[in-house]
């Protein structure tokens, strides 16, 4: 075991740390205030409560394989583990990838104006909400069950040519239609996902623009964008948006060009295990800024001390 692959492995488990006590803590905030029958329950808190669940569990069934393969574990995941840990790291992230765009849609529906074309999706958001986590489930679980065919735990060779490979698995050899259609539908689904949370992202700065304009002509304070819960969680919503197109695009560009290289090299394994955990690890954190939410935590945990006091 080489003092490099030591290093390495201390940052997974400080990056594993890190992103799972700020998911664990943001999920039990929001479970809190889901259940509290002295708040006004909204979909937004379990839109939160799902994106941290699968947040977590990415970067569990990701870092940790990586973790015990960088302290000189080796081949310890066989066929029937590098399937499970894989397939549901795969899962998991497309279901990040979805709940990000609805809550990001969600954000901009919520703030649109009485008039807006959009207006009339707010009185539908709330029985909406598990129907899409249903449709996300199934999707992602029937996109990705290709992922059960055709990974195998590494052997010891010297992987050359164009196969997808982590440090502890790898595909087999496939017939090229059927991993150019794998390929395109996840892509599809990708650009379908960012483009949705684009526009939304677009048309809620658009509205904070107006809004501003407004709040400078009239002078009316309350018409100040800092009075605003729900212009403050939309500014969050907008840098959660902005860190997952960044750490999206950063991962699948080192991963696409490892694929296509001709020898696969270990250290660019290890740095797309970084990149994709990224956001799952920073997720948890961006929402916490909203002071919405820290000021509910705040009133519980107030309400908490006084009971027990």
């Amino acid at each position: 075991m080489f003092p490099s692959e030591v290093i390495w492995g201390l940052f997974f488990i400080f990056q594993i740390s890190i992103g799972f006590m700020g998911n664990s803590l943001l999920f039990m905030l929001c479970v809190c205030i889901f259940l509290d029958k002295n708040h006004l329950k909204k979909p937004i808190d379990l839109i939160c409560i799902h994106l941290t669940s699968v947040n977590a569990l990415t970067i569990l069934f990701k870092l940790i394989p990586d973790i015990v393969s960088s302290f000189g574990v080796k081949h310890f995941l066989d066929d029937v583990g590098c399937k499970a840990t894989l397939y549901i790291y795969r899962v998991t992230w497309g279901l990040s990838i979805c709940t990000t765009a609805l809550l990001s849609g969600y954000q901009a529906i919520t703030i649109s104006p009485i008039h807006s074309r959009w207006a009339w999706l707010r009185s539908k958001l709330s029985t909406c909400i598990y129907s899409s986590f249903l449709f996300f489930w199934i999707t992602n679980m029937l996109i990705y069950s290709y992922i059960i065919e055709t990974v195998e735990a590494n052997h010891n060779v010297t992987i050359v040519g164009l196969e997808y490979s982590t440090l502890h698995c790898q595909t087999s050899q496939l017939r090229q239609n059927h991993s150019v259609a794998f390929g395109s539908v996840v892509i599809i689904r990708d650009l379908l996902f960012v483009i949705l949370m684009m526009w939304s992202s677009l048309y809620t700065v658009n509205l904070l623009y107006k809004h501003r304009q407004r709040a400078q002509h009239i002078h009316s304070p309350s018409l100040s964008p800092q009075s605003s819960p729900e212009i403050k969680a939309t500014h969050t919503i907008l840098l959660l948006v902005s860190c997952f197109v960044f750490f999206h695009c950063s991962n699948s560009f080192i991963v696409f060009y490892v694929f296509h290289k001709a020898e696969k090299d270990s250290r660019l394994k290890r740095i797309t295990g970084i990149f994709s955990s990224c956001y799952p690890t920073v997720c948890p954190f961006v929402l916490l800024k909203n002071s919405k939410i820290t000021s509910k935590l705040t009133s519980s945990l107030s309400k908490l001390r006084i009971i027990f006091s």
